[in-house]
């Protein structure tokens, strides 16, 4: 059994050493949110594929059907889907970063380990309830005849970069949390005001051309229509500078946000 010797400057020295030798507790960590939050519930992990699948009903209504916002030649409920997969991994994964830190409060002040393991864990448990509701587009794209093309091989790397994403601004909020702890009471209002700002319920094409290049600012328009050009092979002009953006910024965010992590990082037991 291997024994972790604390030092003086050791987490400064071996800091990623230490967190690839945890890895295993990030695992545990995130196995156990799974199952602790669908263990007393009466449909399970149902509930992950009911979310999306609601909210993509709602949003087809009112933009396909009221609005009647075009869809660029797609099935509208394939459009919203699409997207609602990638904003709900990259929402959902960094609102549950966010309370990570918080909720292991008892883990945290007693045991030695790399804080940042925390929040990757409230990740990946995101990241497993998006591969249960992916089956469910696939077969809504066969339902349809939609082409399977090439484009499809690459999104696992439109997942990497909804992850990534999430865990970029998941730490921000995360070490914000521990210091001041109403950044739990803004997450929900960032949220829905992003959904809003978003094209989830309606594509980039739907946007007036004249305004889109300052729509495409907002790093979830890249993320989203990444996803429907991986799965439905939807784009238009300004999609590649969209994706840009949102690589641009994630990891600009992620590098600024596990800096200042670290650098609070030896005040959470004491905050916590």
């Amino acid at each position: 059994m291997s024994r972790t010797v604390i030092r003086a400057g050791r987490t400064e020295r071996q800091y990623w050493r230490d967190l690839w030798r945890f890895r295993e507790l990030l695992f545990l960590l995130a196995w156990r949110d799974v199952s602790v939050r669908y263990k007393q519930t009466v449909i399970g992990v149902a509930w992950a594929v009911i979310r999306p699948l609601a909210t993509t009903a709602v949003m087809v209504v009112v933009f396909g059907g009221v609005a009647q916002l075009p869809s660029g030649g797609a099935p509208y409920p394939l459009l919203v889907l699409s997207g609602m997969l990638g904003w709900q991994l990259f929402a959902s994964g960094f609102s549950a970063a966010s309370e990570s830190l918080v909720g292991n409060g008892n883990l945290i002040s007693k045991v030695y380990f790399p804080r940042l393991v925390v929040p990757l864990s409230a990740v990946a448990v995101s990241l497993i309830d998006f591969l249960v509701t992916l089956p469910i587009l696939l077969g809504l794209m066969v339902w349809y005849g939609t082409d399977v093309t090439w484009r499809l091989a690459l999104l696992p790397l439109f997942v990497a970069l909804a992850a990534v994403a999430a865990v970029a601004v998941g730490v921000w909020l995360a070490a914000l949390n521990v210091r001041f702890r109403d950044v739990r009471f803004v997450i929900p209002f960032v949220l829905q005001f992003g959904l809003y700002i978003s094209p989830v319920g309606f594509g980039l094409g739907a946007v007036p051309e004249q305004y889109r290049w300052l729509f495409v600012l907002n790093p979830a328009v890249g993320l989203i229509e990444g996803f429907r050009w991986a799965l439905l092979g939807q784009a238009c002009e300004q999609t590649p500078y969209a994706v840009a953006v949102t690589v641009a910024a994630t990891g600009a965010t992620l590098a600024a946000g596990v800096r200042y992590f670290r650098r609070t990082e030896t005040t959470f037991a004491d905050r916590i």
